[in-house]
């Protein structure tokens, strides 16, 4: 990686000892090959990445606060998907068109009903979860669209309304009319327009 980039995936559950190695390469650019007790220069920039709270890994003394704050120059939050709804139909169009060519299969899009599903889905998974789902999908469809009966039983269980206990999910057929009340008393804001509703941002993004 001399004078390029080296990216170092699930930081935060390197070893104490690794750590300590780590830190020395970040402070003095030098790195030893194994077995041989030459100093190397290097100029390196350094990627990491991980899905841990490393902030809380830290004060559980679980991860060196030095070498925490020696990689932790310039943050980048990636929200998980869940947190991301209106990313679905374009994920999931790029997907459908990759495993269209990897299979040939016609398939060239996805029903509203199911994709609606996919916005009601909590998504533990990540993007991950999200293209094995249309992986599975393409295993059952046989036309050229993705309906919901094709998608995980897991899925499709998870497409009612979550609402709070005891809440009543109010249902009327004026959605327009309550779609823009919600949106003027969220100030244009869809994700809290999409809270009042009771629905996805997907849905009001529909």
């Amino acid at each position: 990686a001399q004078e390029g980039t080296i990216f170092l995936d699930e930081i935060g559950d390197i070893s104490a000892s690794l750590q300590i190695k780590l830190l020395r390469v970040l402070e003095e650019k030098v790195i030893e090959r194994v077995g041989d007790h030459s100093p190397i220069s290097v100029d390196v920039r350094i990627l990491t990445a991980t899905n841990r709270d490393m902030e809380a890994i830290v004060r559980e003394e679980k991860f060196r606060e030095d070498l925490y704050f020696r990689i932790h120059v310039f943050p980048i939050h990636c929200p998980s998907l869940s947190e991301r709804l209106d990313d679905i139909p374009l994920l999931v169009q790029n997907f459908i068109r990759k495993n269209a060519l990897n299979t040939g299969k016609p398939v060239a899009g996805m029903s509203p009903q199911a994709l609606e599903a996919l916005g009601r889905y909590p998504w533990p998974g990540n993007v991950r979860e999200l293209r094995n789902a249309i992986e599975y999908a393409f295993v059952l469809c046989k036309g050229d669209m993705i309906e919901s009966r094709h998608l995980p039983p897991k899925i499709l269980r998870g497409v009612s309304v979550r609402s709070a206990p005891g809440k009543v999910v109010k249902k009327t057929t004026d959605q327009r009319g309550d779609l823009v009340r919600a949106l003027r008393k969220a100030g244009g804001n869809k994700s809290e327009a999409a809270r009042i509703l009771g629905v996805s941002r997907v849905t009001v993004w529909k």
